[in-house]
């Protein structure tokens, strides 16, 4: 498991408008360590002009420098149009270093309006990156995105390259050369060309899909790591621009020994969101630092920027991506419906908990045959086996907003979550009646009723705006600021907002302050919402989040948040930390869910307690030092 975090300083370089050369837009750069310096060679647009009776914009490439790889300066032109099959423009330069000079492989564009037979890569060769001896045009068709493997493999030039990416289906391809000279041969291309379907890199994607190279691949102790672009619903207007990794054999780079279980970037960030081609991430190098991978792209074909993960848990990802995360602890459900007991007949799920008095409290969401929620209690020494099992409800619908008003419907108390503070334990539900929408709702107990199974609930009372679906409630465990904090999700985010008392009476008034969002194209695309709540860590408080993705899949995932100020997300999991898995959890009242409503933390583990399907309950684990490691990497 790993995190990607983009550099605070993006973008690190943007058109400028005093030079003519980049004016209109700079970005997709490519990195290449030169000397003690880092230079970056970037696609540059100027302004529209007239050119042979067109008016377009020109792009050529752009280079600057750099001694960290983020802070840029000495922008200039370096590559411009000379030969007749790219006077249109070059685009998207990627260099390598190979037998002591510098191969630098763009697009070029040799007619206009741009069309795929005029679209083709071309390479520019240099001795010391500041003057160009030779310029060949390399494919004699429809390609872009070549580069250079940095060193040879079995005794062989090794290259990647986008295949009719303006003719699709496109395909990522890999080519071999006995001689350098072979990359500029058309024979070999045209042989090569006849044969391509054995040449292609076979990655996991639906048809509607597109795959493009990103970056040069990086040699690692695991294999050949490469960047890459996975342009979801291409041939629609709602194309999803996404960034992803493989880990290639180091010997025979066709073999793919893993892949990212999704995207590892998309746009989010207002520069990647606005600017001259929307919603657009586009890998186009990367470079190592120390254990940090760089991973440099383009942002809405306006700006260049950078993201940062740690190479180590990213390869651990890429060749064992299910031995992160949460670990499931049981031979099967901690616990399932007692059939004979009529309120949990149906189900019982979406457990709380509290560890107390040296035992784990669970109280569960319980439903009937009739479709109505209440709460059951069950208590274990150990959290994993069930010491007492409460017979009768700890906790029944009692207000006419969860009393049920349509016969067989869903209603009732729903998904509690708890937080102690104080000597008093306060529960979080969500309130639904059948016609209402449904409701956060806050009831509260004293420790010492609740450890002796005195079940002394206060009146309960809304704690949400009645009329607005909100759900997934919960008490942060501290006061903010001398304010009571909640957490809840409005329209699929989760949200927060502050009470000057635990009733919240500010209600009406909540500003729904934007806590987390959806990432479209990703594990959590469709919604997000509170799981469990908050973990306190001298880092910050780690909050473990349920996200849906299009598919109408539940998992796990977390994200840190800022001891001061809980609004503030310091970090976020790229990907998820528990899916469904068993076959509890991709079948019962609804496929395909693991969805926790506690945690407890005990001899520095953490153990969460979710329902799987809607249907039963159970427990999974992971060490608190390795989940905010995680987050922290």
């Amino acid at each position: 498991m790993f995190v990607v975090r983009r550099s605070k300083n993006n973008p690190i370089i943007s058109p400028t408008k005093e030079s003519s050369f980049d004016s209109f837009s700079a970005f997709n750069g490519n990195p290449i360590e030169v000397g003690n310096s880092i230079q970056l060679l970037y696609r540059a647009q100027s302004l529209p002009q007239s050119f042979e009776n067109h008016q377009f914009s020109l792009s050529v490439i752009g280079k600057a420098g750099s001694s960290d790889g983020v802070h840029f300066k000495d922008k200039k032109e370096f590559i411009i149009p000379e030969e007749v099959w790219e006077r249109f423009g070059l685009e998207d330069p990627r260099v390598t270093k190979i037998d002591g000079k510098y191969y630098i492989f763009y697009t070029a564009l040799s007619v206009f309006p741009f069309s795929g037979d005029g679209i083709k890569v071309g390479v520019a060769i240099s001795k010391d990156m500041k003057v160009i001896e030779e310029k060949h045009l390399v494919t004699p068709f429809n390609a872009k995105a070549m580069t250079l493997f940095p060193e040879k493999i079995n005794g062989k030039y090794l290259a990647l390259l986008s295949v009719n990416t303006d003719k699709p289906p496109a395909q990522i391809a890999i080519a071999e050369f006995d001689k350098i000279e072979e990359i500029w041969d058309p024979k070999y291309w045209n042989k090569w060309y006849k044969e391509l379907e054995k040449h292609i890199l076979k990655i996991p994607k639906l048809s509607s899909d597109q795959v493009e190279v990103g970056a040069t691949p990086i040699k690692t102790k695991e294999g050949w790591l490469m960047i890459y672009s996975h342009i979801k619903n291409y041939f629609s207007n709602d194309k999803i621009f996404g960034i992803e990794a493989l880990l290639l054999d180091s010997k025979n780079p066709l073999n793919i020994l893993g892949k990212t279980q999704g995207p590892i970037l998309l746009p989010e960030e207002s520069y990647e969101k606005y600017g001259q081609a929307p919603n657009i991430v586009f890998p186009s190098g990367a470079l190592v630092k120390k254990d940090k991978l760089m991973i440099y792209y383009g942002a809405t074909d306006t700006t260049c920027a950078v993201a940062e993960v740690s190479l180590g848990p990213l390869l651990k990802t890429l060749k064992s991506p299910n031995e992160a995360g949460f670990k499931r602890l049981t031979a099967g459900p901690m616990f399932v419906p007692r059939k004979k007991i009529d309120w949990e007949s149906l189900a019982v799920f979406n457990p709380a908990a509290i560890y107390l008095g040296g035992k784990t409290h669970i109280l569960y969401r319980a439903m009937s045959q009739d479709n109505t929620s209440v709460v059951g209690y069950v208590e274990s020494v150990d959290g994993l086996v069930v010491d007492y099992q409460s017979n009768e409800p700890i906790y029944s619908p009692r207000e006419t907003f969860e009393e049920k008003k349509v016969p067989g419907g869903n209603s009732g108390c729903e998904d509690p979550r708890l937080t102690k503070i104080g000597d008093v334990i306060y529960m979080c539900y969500t309130a639904y009646n059948g016609i209402t929408p449904p409701a956060v709702a806050l009831t509260s107990i004293t420790e010492k009723d609740f450890l002796a199974k005195r079940w002394n609930w206060k009146k309960p009372v809304l704690i949400t705006k009645e009329g607005v679906d909100d759900k997934d409630g919960c008490l942060h465990p501290e006061k903010v600021k001398g304010k009571y904090f909640l957490y809840h999700r409005v329209e699929n985010i989760i949200c927060g907002d502050y009470g000057s008392t635990v009733e919240f009476k500010e209600k009406n008034n909540f500003r729904n302050i934007p806590i987390l969002r959806p990432r479209a194209g990703m594990w959590d695309s469709k919604k997000v919402g509170m799981s469990v709540p908050p973990i306190r860590t001298e880092k910050g408080w780690i909050l473990l989040y349920h996200g849906v993705s299009d598919d109408s899949v539940y998992r796990v995932g977390a994200i840190l948040l800022d001891l001061k100020d809980p609004t503030v997300v310091l970090s976020r999991t790229t990907g998820f930390l528990f899916e469904p898995v068993l076959p509890y959890e991709k079948k019962g009242q609804v496929n395909n869910v693991v969805f926790p409503c506690g945690a407890t933390v005990r001899n520095g583990v953490v153990y969460m307690y979710y329902g799987g399907g809607d249907s039963v309950v159970d427990v999974a684990s992971m060490p608190l030092k390795e989940l905010l490691s995680v987050l922290l990497d």
